[in-house]
């Protein structure tokens, strides 16, 4: 099992949409960065947990807790001319963009960005280093229990 941090700007997809999508399950869509591409394709497995974090609003952080459910599919997105995450070099014949399906597991209190840099058991990972601006990222799983437990806390 691996975890995972995934970010979701809250006016696209946001947690409370997760939760109240049918079965609590979204289609993970829009990723144009190769290295995210990869995890979700090469790396993401149906199990493996998910931190939901908001992202590029007004509080940052971690908003709830979910899990990968499904393989790996070519996402719909990158075929529409009318989505803002057309891609026309791809095709269906070859895709180039992944989407994966993710279940909201529970909505959290907010683990703000400030608060997680705040935290020396977090200060190896991977969205807290300089630079890092991946909307998928690794975590390691000493992390993930940290994480969680600071969630029950509150």
């Amino acid at each position: 099992m691996a975890y995972w941090l995934m970010k979701s700007e809250p006016d696209d997809v946001s947690i409370d949409d997760v939760m109240a999508a049918p079965g609590q399950t979204i289609g993970w869509y829009g990723v144009r960065n190769y290295q995210a591409r990869n995890f979700m394709r090469d790396a993401m497995r149906p199990g493996d947990g998910v931190l939901f974090y908001h992202s590029s609003c007004a509080e940052p952080g971690v908003a709830g807790v979910a899990e990968i459910i499904g393989a790996p599919y070519p996402d719909a997105t990158q075929f529409d001319p009318n989505s803002p995450y057309f891609d026309p070099k791809a095709t269906p014949e070859a895709p180039r963009w992944i989407g994966i399906d993710v279940k909201g597991i529970r909505k959290t209190r907010l683990l703000g960005i400030k608060e997680m840099r705040a935290d020396p058991a977090l200060a190896q990972m991977q969205l807290l280093q300089k630079g890092s601006r991946l909307s998928i990222t690794p975590v390691q799983p000493e992390q993930w229990r940290h994480i969680l437990q600071l969630l029950k806390e509150a």
